[in-house]
């Protein structure tokens, strides 16, 4: 397989991937205190998202269509059995999600843009990782976006397993920007599906006539993060154009406005819809003038943070730095910058079993951990 050399183990890696090479780490400061960062990965190409398995091993994707399986002693092996992507401008193998029952299951959910004729669509595709866990075995596509859009652009694309057993995913609108308005496509949405991918009865479009019945909420523009609070909420963050990206929190049934209103503007300088509010849409909890591209997103328990319990943590992808918002009930506010020569185009960053933060940087082409100062 390609890159054979590359997926070798880091030789400067050493002993266990939870417990890297302390030549590694680097102090920093915020304005909780100094954090330890340490490089876990390198050589990584274009990293999108990972997972945490039991036992202190990881699934990471690469956008072109590259799922890794890294061993607890850092050892990694490309895993076979991976749908067919259409790596094409934003899009390709994107999410991974390691669901709760994973010990018992084995299952592994994938979500990637899947070739549709001349275009491409946001899909959702599972397997039965391998003991060994070099292959994905039986892999099916469970469930794809409504065909007929073509571009490499807003695939959205996290996907989260909810409190109830649900699956939430996010598609983004494709570039089209009227269709995050019609319900009749998926775009421009988050979607909600069992397990097996089919449409729940309690989702709040079932029976409308037209609509798309896996539409849980709609008018997104292209939400590239996704997660639960400790309640089990879910939250989301979106990119605006120039200007105007969102966090959001997500209410079964919500029109949230994209390209009606929005605090940015078209990219040309030019006013998007009909300004920041409407009757009926709904207001993002926080946004940011200008962008900062946010991608992946987590919230912080205390087990390794107290200072910074039930904070949101968002990557950038323009802006070389994660974003710490403080949460207090549903008012959210930018509290600090976490910027450092690690947090380059920062893709996705995840609370681990332990509690420290993981976050993967696209700029570095590695994975990075980061916990208090002097914790061991």
């Amino acid at each position: 397989m390609r890159r054979l050399a590359r997926l070798t183990s880091a030789a400067a890696l050493g002993g266990s991937l939870l417990a890297a090479a302390p030549a590694l780490a680097e102090t920093r400061a915020t304005e909780a205190g100094a954090v330890e960062i340490t490089q876990i990965l390198t050589g990584l190409d274009v990293p999108w998202a990972l997972g945490f398995l039991p036992g202190g091993g990881m699934l990471i994707t690469e956008r072109d269509g590259v799922l890794l399986h890294i061993a607890p002693d850092g050892t990694r092996q490309s895993v076979s059995g991976v749908p067919e992507v259409a790596a094409d401008g934003q899009g390709g193998l994107l999410d991974v999600l390691v669901p709760r029952d994973f010990a018992q299951s084995r299952q592994i959910y994938l979500t990637f843009s899947k070739p549709q004729g001349r275009g491409a669509g946001t899909a959702l595709a599972r397997g039965v990782l391998s003991a060994d866990g070099a292959a994905l075995q039986g892999t099916e596509t469970l469930w794809e976006s409504a065909p007929g859009f073509s571009g490499g652009r807003h695939f959205g694309s996290r996907v989260v397993e909810g409190r109830d057993g649900l699956l939430y995913l996010t598609t983004g609108d494709r570039g089209d920007r009227p269709s995050a308005q019609d319900t009749g496509n998926h775009n421009g949405s988050v979607i909600r599906l069992t397990r097996d991918g089919d449409v729940p009865s309690s989702n709040p479009l079932v029976g409308e006539s037209g609509a798309q019945p896996e539409i849980y909420t709609y008018g997104h523009r292209n939400p590239q993060g996704a997660a639960l609070d400790a309640s089990g909420q879910l939250w989301t963050v979106e990119h605006g154009a120039r200007g105007g990206d969102e966090v959001n929190l997500i209410e079964a049934g919500t029109n949230y406005g994209w390209p009606v209103i929005s605090y940015g503007r078209h990219y040309s300088g030019f006013r998007i819809g009909e300004g920041t509010e409407a009757p009926g849409l709904a207001q993002p909890k926080h946004y940011w003038d200008p962008s900062i591209a946010p991608s992946g997103m987590t919230f912080v328990g205390d087990a390794m943070f107290p200072d910074w319990e039930g904070d949101i943590l968002v990557g950038s992808l323009n802006s070389d730095l994660i974003s710490r918002l403080d949460v207090s009930g549903t008012e959210v506010r930018e509290v600090e910058r976490i910027a450092t020569p690690e947090t380059l185009r920062i893709r996705d960053v995840r609370t681990g079993p332990d509690g420290d933060v993981w976050f993967l940087s696209e700029g570095n082409g590695a994975l990075y951990r980061m916990r208090v100062a002097g914790e061991s």
